[in-house]
């Protein structure tokens, strides 16, 4: 009997599921303990074989609670999931941190996402996050500019990327999910997505932050299971830091740098040394961390010739601190 489709049953959950496969003959034993359910047996199987013959011409391979690869982070959780769909490799048990915020952030939690993303993966840790919009995207994509691996958790199936916009990014990092293939995304699968995050990391840092965001449910999740937290501090006045700043108040340790992380839980990695900038390009690169601009508005700002700004745009481009975007517009990394 494949172990999948007594997963796919309704009422068997993780509990159920490990002790019927601890039974010499789970089938008599499915039929022995809960009649009413061996009666779906063969429509289980039926799709367990069809969510195979799917994983297998997309690349996923579907892991199941019941295999010795299955994440201990994961089979700890007090209900893991039955079995996951990968794509991809899943962290280093004890290498990853995740870093997860609000999807409406503001241009400099952006920034300081990518940098920090960047400069862990540099020093060697996997970057989980969610895939979403706003701090989850700059946290996959500055993984991927410092060489790393980074892994996105879905709240959707792994053959229906949410949002679709990101697909071309699914494409670069690895993916897991717990639902089955054709789910799409709903509003009550997301606190699942984010109890495995918990799950898979060493800590959860939380850069920007509402009071109502998933991030801080993610960042619960992680305190229940004995993981760290740690959080960026924002201004007092700003809606979208009221979050992090609350979670610093009760706890977590404030986060000012990849050097704060990195020390505090004990990583040996260091994140590459620090670019040094011309006084010139320092006021640039101030002036890009605030948010996309156009050269001339930059020219402007400085009080310099346009030509000048588009030169030193050339130079923190080289010095992987700056990258062209669509409409002419540049941002800092």
């Amino acid at each position: 009997m494949d172990p999948l489709a007594l997963a796919l049953l309704p009422g068997i959950g993780p509990k159920r599921l490990l002790e019927l496969l601890a039974e010499e003959n789970p089938l008599l034993s499915l039929k022995e303990r809960f009649p009413q359910v061996a009666t779906q047996l063969p429509q289980a199987e039926g799709e367990a074989r069809r969510e195979r013959e799917r994983a297998e011409a997309l690349g996923v391979r579907i892991l199941g609670l019941w295999e010795e690869a299955f994440p201990e982070g994961l089979r700890r959780l007090p209900q893991p999931p039955t079995h996951l769909y990968v794509q991809g490799d899943l962290p280093e048990e004890g290498k990853a941190v995740a870093i997860v915020g609000t999807r409406k952030a503001s241009a400099w939690a952006l920034s300081f996402t990518r940098k920090l993303a960047r400069e862990l993966s540099e020093a060697g840790l996997c970057v989980v996050s969610g895939l979403a919009r706003g701090v989850d995207r700059e946290a996959h994509l500055g993984a991927l500019e410092g060489g790393g691996s980074t892994l996105g958790v879905l709240g959707s199936a792994l053959d229906r990327i949410y949002p679709p916009e990101h697909r071309e990014l699914a494409r670069k990092v690895a993916l897991v999910s717990e639902f089955p293939f054709g789910t799409g995304p709903k509003p009550e699968f997301f606190p699942r997505r984010n109890r495995i995050i918990a799950g898979l990391v060493r800590a959860v840092i939380v850069v920007e932050a509402p009071m109502e965001s998933g991030a801080l449910i993610t960042a619960r999740y992680a305190l229940e299971l004995g993981k760290e937290v740690l959080a960026v501090p924002g201004r007092p006045t700003d809606a979208n830091s009221l979050g992090t700043n609350r979670l610093i108040q009760d706890g977590a340790y404030p986060v000012l740098s990849a050097e704060d992380v990195l020390s505090y839980l004990g990583f040996s990695g260091k994140p590459k040394k620090a670019v040094e900038l011309s006084q010139e390009e320092e006021g640039l690169y101030a002036l890009l961390r605030q948010g996309e601009a156009l050269p001339e508005d930059l020219a402007q700002a400085l009080g310099v010739p346009a030509e000048k700004v588009l030169s030193l745009l050339t130079l923190l481009e080289l010095k992987g601190l700056a990258q062209a975007l669509p409409g002419g517009r540049y941002g800092a990394l």
